[in-house]
């Protein structure tokens, strides 16, 4: 897949020409809703064996070819670019596929070995219906470089809903999460209608994951988790009713989610998530945890301090980090999940949890602010599809902010009232996936199912090999 910016003058037929793809391809694959209205700005996947290379600030070539396990000249033909030096922040880079001339006495097996692929792979992307049809001579397209990784994501609403939203994107998940079984101060669980969702992940083969928080919308449960992390009696029934849950509903693991515990509770909650692993793992269920975005170990503030990176990366088996909600719906506009302050994140959490453990979150929501901002004042959330609408309903040219890596744009409604809304679109969503690329990670975790972004799943299976435990 490839990704093209609409500039002024572009019209689907002429992207479709220079591509060499049909206009249904493109509309289908961007779930177009008016294909005879585009905006300046915005970003559009191309079904193409080609793949796109955004560059980010600091970025090299030599960088960009690593990641894709292509050697640098390789790229600087297929983009005609004479100087490495000259490629800069915000250029859109073709990563040309590789063609190879089937040699006598090799099989797809042998040629999949030798370019690090599939034999499934290849057999997708060359549209082959019959391998006794690979014959010396044949030219057969290699897919790109794909790395294997896990995938999560969350859904905050259960029963039939909650299961929908699991059945339309279960292939491209490892692991599945209902938000969540709440915690009560005697260690018992509020129950969820979640029958449904654990049929769904185990159609799509995808692990469902018991979720279980101290945290509602109302609450923040600083003093529920302190009441539960200060006795041992209540811990013990809280993770005998968690085993329970799962042995009886067939979950495969659990998802401890512990949020706003107070700082002088961080060894009482290291100690619980301890006991967890040691009730857990002889049963033959993992263990993780959601962490706040910390960029240092001493960070301060409620959110953060009792989070201890260190003890969560040597006892769970693996770690969510919760890196998202800097352009908060109550605060000030800006990116949600802005990649220059996830990199803070990743380069603090890398030193101390193992990469094969962390999974970067990555939120799937859009926000419509008002303006001027007034503290306390609510944003509008919807998906990307909504904000796309908006920005073609009131033709608002969509920008691109390059250090957070995000969409956005300003329109001026029927009341004369200007709204700025950030977004994540197909250029992002390519942008945190070189991350998790750059930075080795287990994997992603979406937060929160129910929002119609069609490009980011596209782009995910274009650019991993999404690992199923079932």
């Amino acid at each position: 897949m490839q990704i093209h910016v609409v500039q002024s003058g572009d019209t689907l037929w002429a992207i479709s020409q220079r591509y060499n793809v049909t206009i249904s391809q493109v509309v289908t694959v961007n779930q177009l809703e008016n294909p005879n209205k585009l905006v300046i700005g915005l970003a559009l996947i191309i079904p193409t064996p080609h793949r796109t290379a955004l560059v980010k600030p600091g970025e090299t070539i030599d960088m960009i070819a690593k990641r894709n396990r292509l050697n640098v000249q390789t790229i600087l033909q297929a983009n005609r670019i004479s100087n490495p030096s000259s490629i800069q922040p915000g250029m859109l880079l073709v990563i040309p596929s590789i063609r190879h001339t089937v040699q006598p006495g090799e099989s797809l097996w042998r040629i999949a070995q030798q370019y690090g692929t599939t034999v499934q792979d290849i057999i997708q992307t060359n549209h082959i219906q019959n391998v006794n049809m690979i014959y010396p001579g044949s030219v057969i397209q290699i897919p790109l470089y794909k790395p294997t990784i896990d995938v999560n994501a969350y859904s905050d609403k259960a029963g039939e809903t909650g299961a929908s939203l699991f059945r339309e994107v279960g292939t491209y998940l490892t692991y599945a999460a209902i938000f969540a079984y709440s915690m009560k101060v005697d260690g018992s669980l509020s129950p969820i209608i979640d029958a449904p969702f654990i049929q769904a992940s185990k159609d799509a083969r995808t692990a469902p994951m018991l979720c279980i928080t101290n945290f509602t919308y109302k609450d923040p449960g600083s003093s529920l988790a302190h009441t539960i992390l200060s006795s041992q009696e209540i811990q013990d029934t809280l993770l005998t009713n968690a085993l329970n849950v799962m042995k009886q509903k067939g979950y495969y693991g659990l998802n401890v989610d512990f949020e706003n515990v107070y700082p002088q509770d961080r060894e009482l909650y290291n100690q619980f998530l301890q006991r967890a692993v040691d009730k857990l793992h002889p049963a033959g269920y993992f263990v993780s945890t959601a962490l706040a975005p910390k960029v240092s170990a001493d960070q301060k503030g409620l959110l953060y301090e009792a989070h201890d990176y260190a003890a969560h990366g040597k006892i769970v088996d693996f770690v969510v980090l919760m890196t998202y909600e800097w352009g908060y719906r109550f605060g000030p506009p800006q990116a949600i999940s802005p990649l220059d302050q996830i990199r803070r994140v990743l380069d603090y959490a890398v030193t101390v949890i193992p990469r094969n453990k962390i999974f970067m979150g990555f939120q799937i929501y859009a926000r419509d602010w008002t303006l001027p901002h007034v503290q306390g004042q609510e944003a509008e959330t919807f998906s990307q599809q909504e904000a796309v609408r908006r920005a073609v309903q009131y033709g608002a040219a969509i920008q691109y902010d390059q250090a957070a890596q995000s969409p956005y744009f300003r329109y001026t409604d029927a009341q004369g009232k200007t709204h700025e809304v950030w977004f994540e679109d197909a250029r992002s969503a390519q942008a945190k996936f070189d991350t998790a690329k750059d930075y080795g990670l287990r994997g992603i975790s979406y937060w929160t199912l129910g929002y119609p972004y069609p490009q980011n799943w596209q782009l995910l299976n274009d650019n991993f090999s999404i690992r199923k435990l079932l």
